[in-house]
């Protein structure tokens, strides 16, 4: 018989823990990455509903950013809505439940999107980087070194 995993943490409480699953079983996993301690070492229910959409929203833009060539850049479509596509430069949240995203539209438009994590859906997207000499900007290795650097003590 096969013992089930422990997923709680020290004082009992849950730790988060993440699936996935694709057709082509080599494909990289956002469930493969390390996760930021802040993500694994706090449970679940210290955090806000806007810091704890906004830890696990990092490691899907990351692991996405991580399969991108350099001629393209993470942008966000936003699903359910006709607001477009966002080139994403920086992220925040706000206790307790809302999420904010920056950066530019395909038209060079500075951009904000202030989201309550309730209606929180968006589409992953490569956008094509429009220097084409330019370096990608990588913004989920960013964040996620953030999260490590920022974590509240407790």
């Amino acid at each position: 018989m096969t013992q089930k995993p422990d997923h709680t943490i020290p004082n009992g409480a849950l730790k988060p823990e993440m699936h996935e699953c694709h057709t082509d079983p080599a494909k990289p996993k956002a469930s493969d990455q390390d996760l930021a301690k802040t993500v694994s070492d706090q449970p679940v229910e210290v955090k806000s509903a806007a810091r704890w959409a906004y830890e696990r929203l990092i490691l899907y833009i990351k692991n996405f950013e991580e399969q991108l060539d350099n001629e393209h850049e993470v942008a966000m479509g936003f699903a359910g809505s006709d607001a477009g596509v966002l080139r994403i430069e920086g992220m925040g949240y706000f206790d307790p439940d809302i999420v904010t995203f920056y950066g530019t539209d395909p038209e060079g438009n500075k951009t904000q999107l202030v989201q309550h994590v309730t209606q929180l859906n968006v589409i992953l997207r490569a956008l094509a980087l429009t220097v084409v000499d330019e370096e990608p900007t990588r913004i989920g290795f960013r964040l996620a070194e953030d999260l490590d650097e920022n974590a509240p003590v407790r």
